[in-house]
């Protein structure tokens, strides 16, 4: 019995040894979203699964089963959406074809503009102006001469309007003129540029970079190098940038295992953070707000009209009071990432705006002054780059073109003019209330015109959300476009609006995009048939999928004389 005995004293310690690490490692399991965008592994390893295949001719017209005669209609549609882009546009298209050859990210841009089995087709037939030449108030002009309605916000940048930011930029080039691009030695403007930052901030010190990215990247760094501690937790869906696991899943060919990714506004996830002894800190990106555990929006992905959001300012806040709460009794560091929403919802942002402070907040952005920029600030205890006992374990950042004149002037332009009180009374009092009321207004035109298409937002960030099944919703990028309205890349995902936008210019802007949906409803790339729900047409996509890479030969090779690459489906 003796070696019976032994046997299963050992394997009762080792059992008592493991019931911590699988506890701990069934409640992260349990924390994670239920999507792809929950498991960042497997989302990668899919990701290399998906074959590409197109639509082309006939099926690019009719994929969701559509008629001969609604096909047709389609198609006549798009030719002559086609014509008019090629008749406005020459010199762009020409221009755009020239740089398709050399610059990686007009590649990467122009071909996920739309989901890619209808890539190609669109963008070698309907080519809207890609090149700006001039800006005036929220107008933009294309080289050609055509202009129209910025709904792009410079991707976050533009939060005051273009004019803001040209004088930001001049009257900061006039104060630093005498030095030019010296860089090593500070300006003298740095100095109050942290004054003020501190001030809005609530924090301690303060460090310059030169992106949001690279402003994220060090504040991760300094938590992970205080704590002494290797993971960092993000919240499903949320974006800090495009380096290391910070952005898991597809688009990363880097390392994610010292990232978790766990879901949002979820009780679980609190206890991750409650019985797990490696993180160091707390990713949050207030945006998320807007979509909880969702990934950006954009009409790339934009396959059915599953589309949504719910932002719900008193729940988030809720939700970032318990963070708070959970972090300092767990020594974790709170980063808030207001790279994006930092001086758009409130004076002193997230922090302001949900009522909840953080031990380090990275901005970026607009807080440039329409230069690119990238600041940490936070508490002194996570600051500090070195240790004062230990002289050679530090951690080191440095960058060039941190602090840069120009930038430190521009920053300092923007930061005087935001801080006058009569300029925050103008820009925040009501702030919500007059976003919301104009997306309700949106809403109420495009139900009066009998579209399926509604907004939602989160003050000056807008989303379209589509409330009928359909394949082609991304089509209606392009007949915005046409009324004169630009879009980022992203296309309807995110509608981005500057504060000197009055009320007759958005009531302009309702008008146009009431106008582009009705169009696009006449050409029929709304007609429906009731059998079709947004699961059938997921379950048509994995069908086409699974044919085009288990499918005959024949029909996963098929080519056209016009590209010796293209594919396509029956």
């Amino acid at each position: 019995m003796e070696p019976l005995v032994i046997v299963l004293a050992a394997a009762l310690a080792v059992l008592i040894f493991a019931l911590p690490r699988i506890r701990s490692r069934l409640l992260l399991s349990g924390a994670k979203h239920l999507s792809l965008g929950g498991h960042a592994r497997i989302a990668k390893r899919l990701a290399r699964l998906i074959p590409y295949y197109e639509f082309h001719g006939a099926d690019f017209f009719n994929s969701d089963g559509a008629p001969d005669t609604t096909a047709s209609e389609r198609e006549a549609g798009f030719e002559r959406l086609a014509s008019l882009f090629r008749e406005r546009n020459p010199h762009s298209i020409e221009m755009g074809k020239r740089l398709a050859e050399t610059v990686p990210d007009f590649q990467f841009t122009n071909r996920y503009r739309v989901p890619f089995q209808y890539s190609r087709y669109v963008r070698e037939r309907v080519q809207p102006g890609a090149f700006i030449k001039e800006s005036r108030g929220m107008l933009l002009t294309e080289i050609d001469g055509n202009e129209s309605y910025d709904l792009t916000g410079s991707y976050g940048v533009n939060l005051l309007g273009n004019e803001f930011y040209k004088d930001c930029i001049d009257a900061g080039i006039a104060k630093v003129k005498n030095l030019g691009p010296v860089l090593g030695p500070y300006h003298p403007l740095v100095e109050d540029n942290v004054r003020k930052l501190r001030a809005i901030s609530g924090l301690d010190e303060v460090s310059f970079h030169m992106s949001g990215t690279e402003a994220v990247m060090q504040a991760v760094r300094l938590a992970r190098y205080h704590t002494r501690r290797s993971h960092v937790v993000r919240f499903c869906g949320a974006y800090h940038g495009w380096w290391g696991g910070v952005q898991p899943g597809i688009g990363n060919s880097g390392n994610v295992g010292d990232v978790y990714t766990l879901k949002d506004m979820d009780e679980r996830s609190l206890k991750v953070l409650r019985n797990r002894r490696d993180i160091a800190c707390v990713l949050v990106n207030p945006l998320q707000a807007l979509h909880p555990n969702g990934n950006a929006p954009a009409d790339s992905m934009l396959v059915n009209s599953t589309r949504a959001t719910s932002f719900d300012r008193t729940a988030y806040t809720e939700w970032l009071r318990k963070l708070r709460q959970v972090c300092d009794k767990c020594g974790i560091v709170l980063i808030l990432d207001e790279v994006f929403v930092g001086f758009r919802i409130a004076y002193r942002g997230a922090q302001e705006y949900f009522g909840v402070s953080a031990d380090m907040v990275t901005y970026g952005k607009t807080l440039g002054g329409g230069l690119p920029v990238g600041v940490v600030c936070g508490k002194r205890q996570f600051m500090k780059r070195f240790r004062e006992d230990r002289p050679l374990d530090i951690c080191f950042a440095r960058g060039t073109f941190n602090s840069h004149p120009y930038v430190m002037a521009a920053m300092h332009e923007f930061l005087c003019r935001i801080g006058q009180p009569d300029m925050q009374q103008k820009l925040y009092e009501n702030l919500d209330a007059r976003w919301n009321t104009r997306a309700q207004l949106m809403n109420e035109s495009l139900s009066t015109a009998e579209l399926p298409v509604r907004v939602a937002n989160f003050s000056t960030i807008f989303t379209v959300l589509y409330i009928q099944p359909s394949r082609y919703n991304w089509m209606l990028q392009f007949y915005l476009r046409a009324e004169g309205l630009t879009l980022s890349w992203v296309g309807t995902g995110r509608l981005i609006f500057s504060l000197d936008y009055t009320d007759q210019d958005f009531a302009l802007v309702i008008e146009r995009f009431v106008r582009a949906g009705q169009r696009m409803q006449e050409d029929r790339w709304w007609w429906h048939d009731p059998s079709i729900t947004n699961r059938s047409i997921s379950r048509q996509v994995l069908k086409e999928m699974v044919k085009s890479r288990f499918g005959d030969h024949s029909t996963r090779n098929a080519k056209t004389e016009s590209d010796p690459a293209r594919t396509r489906t029956s």
